[in-house]
């Protein structure tokens, strides 16, 4: 495994963590406790040491099992949670500091661990990112010893601009794949400056990159790519990053065929990540043991040449960018 710093904590995390939206369940899939523990476990004994979660994670349970998992072990094992959605109406009048100090110490609760290292508003309305007296409670939370660092998990790069002006914030976590290049453009200079650490998000656009979704794929109702692809539920970007599939498609086979030879498409999409410095961590999801292998072999591909990139940065621009370079 391979580690980088994350930004101004200091932090040496592995280049590929693990993301818990659908670990032990999730997408349609009930929560199995005991398949949880046995991916986190199976993910820290490969060396991850960064973990991100979220108190709407399987209502709570997600957050248990890291919590319970990383009790267990002795090494070092970072926890990235995240407070903010569970307030209803997710409207900026609602957000409150004593609703999120009221999340974070449950998420403690639910953790049981005695401080959290990384807390991360999670994709707040716009307006709460300019709100002085919510990064004002993050420094008190600091000061009072139950988070180490705060972070924005956010859905615009303005917003990530934003929420930067603030010194407590530390890290960005940030929808960065092959269909969502405007990161690289637009955020990822000013974070460099600001020494901020970058957490890449929905790395396969929902599965997409995987290469193994096409036209006659269906998905469970519960599942978030059968209900919210026009944003029904929430933000439509998290959902196949916002691509349309009609889009989406082409593109994927025109990639395909750039990478033919060099392994499955999935791992090189990770890859391709990775060859952004400026990326800390990428934190794909994992629901059985054969996609956690996976994930952390493609940090041992050889580098995507220079060709190749700006053959990915064509099909983006001919297929995709239309579609969501100026919504998010």
């Amino acid at each position: 495994m391979n580690y980088r710093t994350l930004g101004k904590t200091g932090w040496k995390i592995s280049e590929i963590g693990l993301g818990t939206w659908q670990v032990g369940g999730g997408w349609g899939t009930p929560f199995d406790p005991k398949i949880a523990e046995e991916i986190l476990h199976d993910a820290f004994d490969k060396g991850i040491n960064f973990v991100d979660t979220a108190d709407v994670y399987d209502a709570g349970l997600s957050e248990s099992a890291v919590g319970e998992a990383v009790r267990q072990r002795s090494e070092k094992i970072y926890v990235a949670t995240k407070c903010g959605r569970r307030i209803q109406p997710h409207i900026n009048e609602t957000y409150s500091v004593e609703k999120l100090r009221r999340h974070v110490e449950d998420s403690l609760r639910n953790t049981g661990l005695n401080r959290l290292d990384l807390i991360q508003l999670h994709c707040p309305p716009t307006s709460v990112y300019q709100r002085d007296e919510v990064y004002s409670l993050f420094e008190k939370l600091r000061a009072e010893g139950k988070i180490a660092a705060m972070g924005v998990s956010v859905e615009t790069v303005e917003e990530a601009k934003q929420a930067m002006e603030y010194e407590v914030v530390s890290t960005v976590q940030v929808i960065f794949n092959m269909f969502r290049q405007k990161p690289a453009e637009e955020l990822f200079p000013q974070a460099a400056a600001k020494n901020i650490g970058l957490i890449a998000r929905v790395p396969l656009a929902s599965g997409l990159l995987s290469g193994k979704i096409n036209e006659k794929t269906t998905f469970s109702k519960d599942d978030h790519r059968h209900f919210n692809r026009e944003g029904k539920a929430f933000d439509k970007g998290e959902t196949f990053s916002g691509v349309p599939l009609e889009k989406a498609f082409p593109a994927v086979e025109e990639l395909k065929t750039l990478f033919k030879g060099n392994g499955a498409l999935a791992a090189i999409a990770l890859r391709w990540i990775l060859m952004h410095d400026q990326v800390s961590v990428v934190i794909p999801g994992a629901s059985k043991a054969a996609q956690l292998e996976a994930n952390i072999k493609a940090s041992q591909l050889p580098p995507i040449s220079k060709d190749q990139m700006e053959s990915v940065k064509n099909i983006y621009d001919k297929y995709i960018r239309a579609e969501v370079h100026g919504l998010w």
